[in-house]
């Protein structure tokens, strides 16, 4: 059915050793994980909850998300919890590191980094086995080949994540998961660490074109997503803006020489 196995061997030359290790992974999961999902959701992280109608990630359908790596992260990280396989395909610079502070089981997570131009296929192999994947498209996708990825999610209970490219939402979307406005603690003027990120989290389904907002702490201070309450969001709504203010007037007969010190130490005052 559609590009699987067979088209990796296919489009793969002889000794492809890439092409290899996607048959043998199919072959040692295939021991570990039921061939089709039997549960008609996919858990979220309880800071996610209220996004989606059902409190989770439909199986057999596609997602379109940010391509921001602590999103997929926070994404995958309850379904590992519950002991659920994953796979990223398509994105190298997702750490290691950053997905076990995450709470993600290393052991069944599958990465195929730079699978170039056979992403697709090596997407729908995956699915044959694995419940939840997510995929960086490295190229456009047609319309055919699309259709029939889609009929396998729906036949193997797999749920797909495609972060958005250039070439937009994913066809066939279930619905889009996006993060906007982004506002890094930490720093002050010129010193600090950054510690955590706040970020609002979008979310429409075909079920419910409405938009579903959550603001969160993406990562949080010890890594995690952390959800804010609505008092710590108001706060954070109130500090949002221009870490600095810009210089007042200074009168004509004002002495440079004289004003300026006050205002910088006045300036430095503010900051901390």
């Amino acid at each position: 059915m559609g590009i699987g196995l067979e088209a990796v061997t296919a489009l793969s030359p002889t000794g492809d050793s890439r092409a290899g290790e996607v048959l043998r992974l199919r072959r040692e999961i295939s021991r570990m994980q039921r061939r089709r999902s039997d549960d008609a959701l996919l858990p979220l992280d309880p800071a996610f909850a209220s996004l989606l109608p059902e409190e989770g990630l439909l199986t057999g359908t596609a997602y379109t998300v940010s391509p921001s790596p602590s999103l997929v992260l926070a994404l995958l990280s309850a379904a590992s919890r519950k002991g659920h396989w994953s796979a990223v395909v398509g994105m190298p610079t997702l750490g290691v590191e950053a997905a076990a502070a995450f709470g993600i089981d290393l052991t069944r997570l599958i990465l195929v980094p730079e699978p170039a131009d056979r992403w697709l296929a090596a997407t729908s192999a995956l699915a044959e086995v694995v419940p939840l994947i997510v995929v960086h498209p490295g190229s456009r996708a047609r319309d055919a080949d699309v259709s029939r990825l889609s009929a396998r999610l729906r036949d193997r209970g797999c749920t797909l994540l495609v972060t958005e490219s250039s070439a937009g939402e994913w066809p066939q979307s279930e619905g889009s998961i996006r993060i906007d406005g982004p506002h890094w603690h930490g720093l002050g003027a010129g010193w600090g660490l950054l510690s955590d990120c706040t970020v609002t989290v979008t979310a429409r389904t075909r079920r419910a074109p409405q938009p579903s907002r959550v603001q969160v702490r993406l990562p949080g201070s010890r890594g995690l997503v952390e959800a804010l309450s609505s008092e710590l969001q108001g706060v954070e709504q109130a500090q949002r803006g221009p870490e600095l203010t810009a210089l007042p007037s200074l009168p004509p007969e004002a002495s440079p020489q004289n004003t300026v010190p006050d205002l910088e130490l006045s300036l430095w005052a503010e900051a901390g």
